[in-house]
């Protein structure tokens, strides 16, 4: 008979999660705030990522 071969667990399984993309994990993004008529930009805010829905996984 032949020997047998030992099969390791992949890379991929083992680690975790991938991060997402836009927003490296955090599940926010920065959103800039407008007011006005002329729509200018007063500042920021945070929102939640639409790629992962605030999760912070990368989705397949």
């Amino acid at each position: 008979m032949a020997a047998r071969k030992t099969v390791k667990p992949s890379k991929a399984a083992a680690s975790e999660p991938a991060k997402c993309g836009p927003c490296n994990g955090t599940g926010e993004v920065p959103r800039a705030v407008r007011v006005g008529r002329k729509q200018r930009v007063v500042g920021q805010q945070t929102g939640i990522c639409l790629a992962c829905f605030g999760s912070g996984e990368a989705t397949d």
